[in-house]
């Protein structure tokens, strides 16, 4: 974000997404749930379309920064550091389809838990994206870098096709989510141990 305003705008924006729906998103909601000057949020994003923009902006960055990290330029494989990407590159000298198969399930589980409003504010603007062509632009922009990042790694875990896997893995990803925090499978979260069995059965089927 350009500015600690800008971010708290799109995290408040987020919030209220997550919480009451596109319905309960407008600008002076916005303003009264951040506790800031009347019309600060109109100053900063004119329109309702420019609003949804920002948040789904903020919300590729969030996710980003919590899940998944770029690997490194030389191609070793995943990088150290903070986020989701670290913590499981933390375990030096794990197999690459067993490292993979445990950041997958962290990432989930972190989309689950810590990141809930996160997910379930990206649901509503998804099926927003299927009305407001710019903002699918936008959604499918950030869907496509995220897809591009985990063929990196599965390229490194030994796929022969690591586009094709990736788009398998987001599918196998994004029904989990849905399924647990709005579909039928809300009365069961998976934990993370089940998550990374599940991500070690599909990469077993995809990688061979």
């Amino acid at each position: 974000m350009s500015s600690p305003r800008a971010a708290l705008i799109a995290d408040t924006a987020i919030a209220l997404i997550a919480e009451r729906g596109l319905r309960g998103l407008t600008h002076r909601a916005v303003d009264e749930a951040a506790q800031l000057p009347a019309g600060s949020t109109s100053n900063h994003a004119r329109t309702r379309a420019a609003l949804l923009a920002v948040a789904l902006d903020r919300i590729a960055e969030r996710e980003a920064s919590a899940m998944l990290l770029p690997p490194p330029a030389d191609g070793a494989g995943p990088s150290g550091g903070a986020g989701v990407t670290g913590e499981v590159g933390a375990a030096a000298g794990a197999e690459p389809r067993v490292l993979l198969a445990e950041l997958l399930a962290a990432g989930v589980h972190q989309a689950l838990t810590g990141g809930r409003t996160l997910t379930l504010a990206r649901f509503e603007l998804a099926l927003e994206a299927t009305r407001r062509p710019e903002l699918r632009d936008g959604y499918d922009r950030a869907g496509a870098r995220f897809t591009a990042q985990l063929a990196q790694l599965l390229a490194f875990a030994g796929s022969a096709d690591p586009h094709r896997h990736a788009r398998c893995l987001v599918r196998w990803a994004e029904g989990v989510l849905f399924n647990a925090l709005a579909g039928a499978g809300q009365a069961h979260v998976p934990g993370r141990a089940e998550l990374r069995a599940e991500a070690e059965r599909y990469l077993g089927a995809l990688l061979g």
